[in-house]
């Protein structure tokens, strides 16, 4: 039987993608990146993704393992690279599944389980999910925050992460394994395991709870108010970050993973912080985590060029977000993209045609941004959005009080519709760079999107180019979650600026501040994974059968 055979005899007809055209959506990256693969599969159960693996271990095959596909550094296509066997995509959004444990304290999620829909579950019984991520609002999973150590915007629980797993893995003499450290007794056999979990064959008598193995990251408070350490406060390479498939970057197929939930806040307000001086900021930022005794929320960064562009470019996502909320992103950005597919093929439409009308269908709108907030971006340069609750409330009024009397900078409390808006704008500013060069194509701009962790102690944390970099840059977006000092800095770059040379200087000026890259976004095929984080990968990975290449490392079996 032929491997397409044996896979559709295990998924169905439909669901295994021969087709170049209909499998392009899964072969090409959110940003960038595009690869070869046989086929893309999309089982529809945990046992028909166990017999899709059974398929290739028997077959010799590689994997990309890919959920939503919304990575920014190409870690969840193929790459253009010389595979030496042929490549399979297993795409894994039909495996939908969450189970509540524990009095809702807990939650079991499944691959294609996305963090939207984690959050939405979560807020009907009054918890909070572990993390949240830009890319949630588009669909990203909590799987793939998992392997990839994502978010960390919450200042009290940090990145993505956890001991409690159930994972596929092929060992170094070729056998395929199923690992059951979900601390669940769900029975013997893999069909077993499988069955059992997703039909939910399971009781409390049969959950462990122990310390030895954690659904959350451990000690981040503890990290985070350390400001004067040397190093970063997170970083995707951090070995406390590294577990099993915590940071695997899917060199291990995850069936579930187990995570903590958090009850929700009783009261939230959100502060908007305005400086000309960015050691405001950081005056601002050591105080209250080395002396507030409830940590924020969240406190988020935005430059005023940022600012500037985010209004212009990302108008159109705001208001979209604004009026009918973030559950329908998904579906629109599927739908946009597969629009893009059929007008390629069409010679009277240029290359993102369907961005370029969004675009200027935006300028017939009025401004959306508050008038408080444009009232800010007139008179300071910097804008933090300070996101705290409950008993840091109180904390967090006394001293912005205080500091406004004695220090070049002003704030307001927000209003619930003016949080809103000021989150969402934040959070479109990440597709600003792509929007200006779809809508710019005759000039050429070549864009760079950097994501960095600056050491905690760093008090010079914002950027000053020297000449000779700055006069090869447009633009700079300068955003970030500022608290823990990991920032989003991307350049849309002059027209005919090398892009691959560039990142070099400017990779070179963030080692030399002790900094560490990449932050949120991982290694993909664009970073060179450093030392521990190959260990990792081969410990996990030993015939490099997952995701081979990542981090630009051998694509070899057995890492040859």
């Amino acid at each position: 039987m032929s491997v397409i055979s044996a896979l559709k005899s295990v998924v169905g007809n439909h669901y295994v993608i021969t087709s170049k055209g209909k499998s392009l959506k899964y072969r090409e990256g959110y940003r960038s990146g595009r690869g070869e693969a046989l086929a893309v599969v999309r089982p529809g159960s945990l046992l028909e993704l166990w017999k899709v693996l059974q398929v290739v271990q028997a077959n010799n095959l590689i994997v990309i393992m890919q959920a939503a596909n919304t990575g920014l550094t190409e870690g969840s296509v193929p790459s253009q690279v010389a595979y030496d066997r042929d490549v399979i995509v297993i795409n894994v959004m039909r495996l939908k599944g969450l189970q509540l444990i524990d009095n809702k304290q807990q939650v079991i999620a499944f691959p294609g389980t996305t963090l939207h829909e984690l959050e939405t579950k979560l807020t009907q019984v009054g918890r909070d999910p572990h993390s949240v991520i830009g890319s949630s609002n588009i669909g990203a999973t909590v799987i793939g925050g998992i392997n990839n150590n994502s978010g960390g915007a919450l200042i009290q629980r940090g990145p993505a992460y956890t001991e409690l797993a159930l994972y596929a893995q092929i060992t170094a003499d070729g056998k395929l394994q199923l690992i059951n450290h979900l601390g669940i007794e769900l029975g013997k056999t893999p069909e077993e395991i499988l069955t059992n979990l997703e039909k939910h064959n399971y009781s409390e008598q049969n959950i462990t709870f122990s310390d030895e193995r954690v659904g959350h990251n451990r000690d981040y408070e503890k990290r985070v108010r350390a400001v004067d350490s040397g190093k970063p406060t997170r970083y995707n390479a951090d070995p406390q970050e590294l577990y099993e498939v915590s940071g695997s970057a899917e060199k291990l197929v995850a069936f579930a993973v187990r995570l903590d939930t958090y009850p929700k806040p009783r009261q939230e307000r959100v502060f908007y912080i305005g400086t000309n001086d960015p050691a405001v900021l950081e005056k601002l930022r050591r105080h209250i985590l080395t002396n507030f005794k409830s940590l924020p929320i969240s406190g988020e960064y935005m430059h005023r060029e940022a600012y500037d562009l985010a209004k212009k470019y990302g108008k159109d996502s705001l208001m979209v977000i604004d009026y009918l909320g973030t559950t329908p992103l998904p579906f629109l950005f599927n739908f946009r993209a597969a629009t893009e597919r059929m007008l390629h093929h069409i010679p009277t439409f240029k290359p993102d045609f369907v961005d370029r009308m969004l675009q200027r269908s935006s300028s017939l709108f009025p401004n959306q941004l508050p008038k408080r907030m444009e009232a800010f971006r007139n008179k300071y340069e910097h804008y933090l959005q300070l996101k705290v609750a409950d008993a840091g409330i109180a904390e967090a009024q006394a001293y912005l009080r205080d500091l406004a009397q004695s220090d070049e900078m002003g704030y307001f409390e927000c209003t619930p519709k003016e949080a809103k808006l000021a989150a969402i704008h934040r959070y479109v500013a990440a597709s600003v760079p792509i929007r200006y060069q779809e809508t710019h194509q005759k000039e050429g701009n070549e864009i760079l999107p950097l994501d960095v962790a600056l050491p905690r102690k760093e008090v010079n944390w914002f950027e000053t180019l020297p000449k000779e970099i700055d006069d090869k840059i447009k633009y700079k977006l300068y955003y970030g979650h500022f608290l823990d000092h990991v920032m989003h800095q991307d350049y849309i770059l002059q027209p005919g600026v090398d892009r691959h040379e560039l990142k070099k200087a400017l990779l070179k000026r963030f080692d030399d501040r002790g900094a560490l890259y990449p932050a949120e976004h991982n290694v993909g095929h664009l970073y060179h994974a450093p030392e521990v984080l190959v260990n990792h990968y081969q410990k996990n990975d030993p015939t490099n059968t997952f995701n081979p290449g990542i981090g630009l490392t051998s694509v070899k079996k057995n890492w040859q």
